[in-house]
């Protein structure tokens, strides 16, 4: 999926060159999007919201470690849109510098979630000892950088040419089924995407707040039900200020554009006591 923008434009992600949010970047934005690294999440949406970049890349979900709770709560503080979405197979492959064989290692780098996905090799080779860094590439960029001679990261294909390293080994995480969701974010005040070409189906993404009252989720989520809306997703998340009280994020098909969405955001917001629509864009398929 591409934005279709007419000229290359910068696009922040979390991590270093060769993420798997810069493959994201590329589906997202098109091959000639300018990706600019950025330590943290915060940092990201701050990119984007000061002008510095033009849009983000960012995962929301995964498949197997599921909702990214920090870029949830980010959509609520930041004036962002999502534009466009998509979703990137997790493939993790073993790196190493160029000279490092397999029998060489004795330590494997990465970030704690791709370590606990890749469980099953570490069980097959016990003697080598699994250690978490802060990104997965940025663990290829340590270990090249570094000059070891006894580890290895793991990493997307990407991150291995950009370092100079070499993969040992191919796909070696525990399940196939590893994809993540990830959003274009673009402020709310830039002008809206050329719409795609041919048979699309929408999907919007909104966050609501409700009474803290008996049946009173029932009732809003009844708004989509009542016009026959598929709700693809809901994700509560704790309401600053209100203990034990909710923010709820859902995700449905369709458009504000179509009268079925038109009137249930518009009943939801009556019985809602906040109601922010976050995008609406191309579901990706």
């Amino acid at each position: 999926m591409t934005t279709g923008a007419s000229s290359p434009i910068q696009v922040a992600f979390q991590g270093e060159l060769g993420a798997f949010s810069q493959v994201a970047t590329r589906q997202l934005a098109g091959d000639e999007a300018v990706p600019f690294p950025l330590p943290t999440f915060q940092q990201v949406f701050e990119a984007v919201a000061n002008g510095t970049c033009s849009a983000a890349a960012i995962p929301i979900e995964n498949t197997l470690h599921g909702s990214i709770h920090e870029n949830y709560d980010h959509l609520l503080k930041f004036d962002l849109g999502i534009r466009a979405e998509t979703f990137v197979r997790i493939v993790h492959n073993l790196i190493a510098p160029p000279g490092v064989h397999f029998a060489d290692l004795k330590r494997v780098y990465s970030h704690p979630v791709a370590l606990a996905q890749c469980l099953k090799f570490f069980d097959d080779n016990p003697s080598i000892k699994r250690i978490p860094h802060y990104d997965t590439a940025g663990s290829v960029k340590m270990i090249m950088e570094e000059g070891l001679k006894d580890a290895g990261a793991i990493a997307s294909a990407a991150a291995a040419p950009i370092y100079g390293g070499k993969i040992l080994k191919k796909s070696i995480e525990d399940d196939r089924q590893n994809f993540t969701r990830f959003f274009l974010l673009r402020p709310n005040s830039a002008p809206p995407e050329p719409p795609p070409t041919g048979h699309v189906k929408y999907k919007t993404t909104i966050v609501f707040t409700v009474k803290n009252v008996p049946g009173a989720l029932f009732r809003c989520l009844s708004a989509l039900a009542l016009r026959d809306l598929d709700m693809t997703k809901i994700e509560s998340r704790p309401l600053r200020g209100k203990p034990w009280e909710y923010l709820f994020y859902l995700d449905f098909m369709g458009s504000p554009e179509e009268t079925a969405a038109r009137n249930a955001l518009g009943h939801l917001r009556e019985m809602a006591d906040m109601l922010r629509v976050l995008g609406t864009y191309p579901a990706a398929k």
